[in-house]
């Protein structure tokens, strides 16, 4: 292996899009529809080039730290830019651990898909059949929700996460940062709302889908997900440095410091102490951008998965939501389609408080890129910019 070295969710990206009011802009630099794509133009800057210009620019952006990494087969390329702490100055590390956020159903639904390559549960199940009695209440029906339309994020079920008190202010922020949450209690929140649309007729993004995949997992297994994680895809593809932190609030060294902006105009608050049972089996993990690529390397290569539930991986729905962002991002089972110059690739979004990640592969599994910023801006401009300097950026690297 040769190395190159060069000096919230994806709730939240809607959320800012929306509230900037952008997609007219954002339509000037997205990649055409698919069928009208222009031919892709090559880029013979290099790769550790071309990661070094983004993180610098994204640092620009008002990001406090960024890291990056490219791994095209066994050849990385790694960059960094910015500070680890906005107090010390200290610099970024090389191949620091954040918390990956949505990232975490990626790997929760190749276990959900393990197990029904296995035969012990069918896609198409209501979840009623596993957790009785749990989708229940203020219209809300588990006889009606299939485990893929969780997956899918097609269920139409409310997403607590608007509901937490650690993400309305920098004081409410500091005052439940601790607070330990089980899968059941956040669902149970989920269930005194209404469902946006009933199941399998529209798409909305929520949490409520993947911690009831968790609770899924544990029924049909036995164990906790993420022991099952650990078992079926940490272990295999040894990712020793990924893990489910449970109630333990801080990262290992070496690390950056997650900075959030709660409001537009307002500080950058440190949130890097944090209790990520708030987010468990749908956003809860702990990961490095070494290992995060390998395991996209492995789920675009097709490693994880039987053929079949590979597949069914790879059936997409329009992600409403998200067009703003890129016209024809598209969601599978835990995996996200988003066009590019040279046609796509298969992503997923990321955020925890003050933590971001973009994390992506070519089709082939040959290339895969890991993005971590170590800031979440709340000033319309500034962030919209962020996130369209990603998006270029996640094409540059992967098309090569």
């Amino acid at each position: 292996m040769s190395v190159v070295f060069a000096g919230r969710t994806a709730a939240r990206w809607r959320d800012v899009v929306a509230a900037a009011t952008v997609a007219a802009v954002l339509a000037t630099t997205v990649a055409p529809a698919a069928g009208s794509a222009a031919p892709p133009t090559p880029d013979h800057r290099s790769t550790v080039t071309v990661l070094q210009e983004g993180l610098d620019e994204l640092h620009g952006l008002g990001v406090s730290g960024t890291q990056g990494l490219v791994r095209d087969a066994d050849r990385v390329t790694v960059a960094r830019s910015g500070v680890a702490d906005l107090d010390t100055g200290a610099p970024m590390p090389v191949d620091g651990y954040f918390r990956i956020g949505s990232t975490t159903k990626t790997f929760v639904s190749v276990v959900v898909l393990q197990l029904v390559g296995e035969g012990r549960i069918r896609l198409d199940d209501p979840i009623e059949r596993w957790l009785p009695g749990v989708v229940a209440g203020t219209g809300n029906d588990g006889r009606y929700v299939s485990v893929r339309q969780l997956l899918q994020h097609t269920s139409g079920l409310y997403d607590p996460t608007g509901d937490l008190a650690a993400l309305r202010s920098a004081d409410e922020f500091l005052a439940h940062r601790f607070d330990h949450y089980t899968e059941a209690q956040q669902v149970a929140t989920a269930m005194r709302h209404a469902p946006l649309f009933a199941a399998g007729t529209g798409w909305s993004y929520s949490n409520t889908n993947y911690l009831l995949a968790g609770m899924l997992v544990e029924r049909v297994t036995g164990h906790r997900w993420d022991t099952e994680v650990r078992s079926r895809i940490l272990l295999p593809l040894r990712l020793t440095h990924t893990f489910y932190p449970g109630d333990q609030p801080t990262l290992p060294l070496p690390h950056a410091n997650g900075y959030r902006q709660f409001a537009p105009g307002g500080p950058m608050v440190d949130t890097t102490v944090f209790n990520p049972t708030v987010t468990a089996s749908a956003g809860g993990l702990v990961s490095t951008p070494t290992d995060l690529a390998r395991f996209w390397q492995a789920v675009g290569r097709g490693q994880l998965l039987r053929p079949a539930q590979q597949t069914e991986l790879h059936r997409t729905v329009l992600a409403d939501g998200f067009q703003g962002i890129r016209a024809g991002i598209r969601y599978g089972l835990g995996i996200m389609w988003i066009p590019n110059r040279c046609g796509g690739s298969w992503a997923h979004v990321g955020s925890m408080p003050g933590m971001s990640t973009l994390a992506a592969v070519s089709p082939d599994g040959r290339r895969s890129t890991v993005l971590y910023l170590a800031t979440e801006l709340a000033d319309p401009g500034p962030a919209v910019a962020v996130i369209q300097r990603q998006m270029t950026l996640l094409d540059d690297l992967i098309c090569g």
